[in-house]
């Protein structure tokens, strides 16, 4: 399988893939990033072809004909040393020479060269006043430009002796190059400043158009976007607003609806219980008694209030409610507090101290209240444990029930779909529907006590 795999991509792709793969892990993430690696990218390569193109085309040749003009004069001071036969002829020819062509002779009779070449500096200069003299002398020579920071020594081996001739650095110095390097350096950093500024303020539109998204999904009224940046984020901003006028629409009318229908299905209801209520209790209906009948007829009543509550719930969701930092400690103990009072044994309850969420409290009250009274109709024992996660805070209820089977663990959340028999099917979803408006995640999962664990994770 392996060999074949190797046939259907070569080595070379798989390289490229893992160089790829290397660079996506260089390469900025954030949009901002990105954007300014477009500007910076582009900048720096123009900068350095034009600078190397002004090297090449300009300063080189500035710097071949400085050098030129350095040889030449020392050609002309060789050929005056040697056909000139006085000794005073050739020292005022050596201070004719230090006075107008800066260069100051020195004359070694029968001195021998231990070195020949020159020794590298930066820049062009050492390689062009060295290829300048090999052109111009027919006699070995030595260019040592460690002697001295201003000064050049050019030592010429003649056949009866040294000749040194000290040549200032100004006279071969190109100069321009930092100038160029300065001017292109700064221009670069000021154009990548006004272009940062700009496309952070291009950025800023999407990141606020990203994090009213992200509260919307959480539940939160953040109102209409101000539209601003670029055409394309304006019309962004201009759909997203007109996303949420339809959703809120919908949502009103949903719950108008609902709200209505639970409203007219109460109402008989109502009079229901109460004729039950005042209908006599003694005798008896067909060998039965009476207030048996009567008694299994208002729980029935009180079901269907019950579950005419759980779909107003659901159709409702969490409402207009606005989060807060709770304290999770006294928050879980009214919650179990209210549901021994319903009937369910909580035997364990396990908060880290100092635990805080921020959170909706009575939409958070309802799911929790929810999955309590879940695991009392079919679990026994039921255990609460909640402590600080990495990422948020963890919630988890176990009880020692029967269980779910792993591949109906997610279907359960289904709206209208019972778990473990009975029931409206609206508790488990209506619960994981408002941890998810918290930017949470709710999942069952084997409890160690046998039965079902119900994790919340809350940001």
């Amino acid at each position: 399988m392996k060999r074949r795999a190797l046939k259907l991509f070569p080595s070379g792709v798989l390289k490229s893939r893992g160089v790829e793969k290397s660079v996506r892990r260089v390469l900025p993430r954030s949009m901002l990033g990105r954007s300014l690696l477009i500007v910076l990218m582009p900048l720096l390569i123009t900068q350095a072809i034009s600078l190397e193109l002004f090297y090449g085309n300009f300063l080189r040749v500035v710097s071949r004909r400085l050098s030129d003009s350095v040889t030449a004069d020392i050609v002309l001071s060789l050929n005056a040393l040697e056909h000139l036969q006085k000794r005073s002829d050739k020292d005022w020819f050596v201070a004719q020479a230090r006075d107008h062509l800066q260069l100051v002779e020195t004359w070694h009779p029968g001195a021998r060269l231990r070195r020949f070449g020159f020794n590298h500096i930066t820049g062009p200069m050492d390689d062009d006043l060295a290829h300048a003299l090999d052109t111009a002398i027919d006699y070995p020579f030595f260019v040592n430009w460690k002697v001295d920071p201003h000064t050049v020594k050019i030592s010429i081996q003649l056949p009866d002796g040294v000749l040194d001739v000290d040549a200032p650095r100004k006279r071969l110095d190109v100069g321009q190059i930092w100038l160029f390097v300065g001017w292109a350096l700064s221009s670069s950093i000021l154009l990548f400043v006004v272009a940062s500024l700009f496309m952070r303020n291009q950025v800023r539109a999407i990141r606020r158009l990203a994090r009213a998204a992200e509260q919307f999904g959480l539940g939160r009224d953040i109102g209409p976007i101000k539209l601003e940046g670029a055409q394309e984020v304006r019309k962004a901003a201009v759909a997203f607003n007109r996303m949420q006028d339809r959703i809120y629409r919908f949502v009103s009318q949903r719950t108008g609806v609902l709200a209505g229908v639970s409203h007219d299905l109460r109402t008989p209801l109502t009079r229901l219980r109460l004729s039950l209520a005042m209908m006599p209790r003694s005798g008896t209906v067909k060998g039965e008694e009476l207030s048996q009948e009567v008694d299994d007829m208002i729980g029935d009543v009180a079901e269907m209030e019950h579950m005419i509550g759980s779909y107003l719930s659901f159709a409702r969701g969490e409402g207009a409610e606005n989060p807060e930092q709770v304290e999770m400690a006294p928050f879980i103990e009214d919650v179990v507090t209210a549901a021994r009072r319903a009937g369910a044994r909580v035997e364990s309850v396990t908060v880290q101290p100092g635990l805080y969420v921020h959170m909706r409290p009575d939409a958070m009250k309802r799911a929790l209240t929810n999955l309590l009274d879940n695991a009392r109709r079919h679990g026994g024992a039921i255990a609460v444990t909640a402590y600080a996660m990495q990422e948020g805070a963890c919630i988890l209820v176990d009880d020692d029930g029967p269980g779910i089977s792993p591949e109906r663990r997610e279907s359960v959340f289904r709206a209208f779909e019972s778990g473990r028999g009975g029931g409206t099917g609206l508790g488990l979803t209506i619960s994981r529907d408002i941890v998810r408006a918290h930017g949470g995640d709710m999942e069952l999962e084997g409890s160690p006590a046998g039965g079902v664990r119900v994790k919340l994770i809350l940001p």
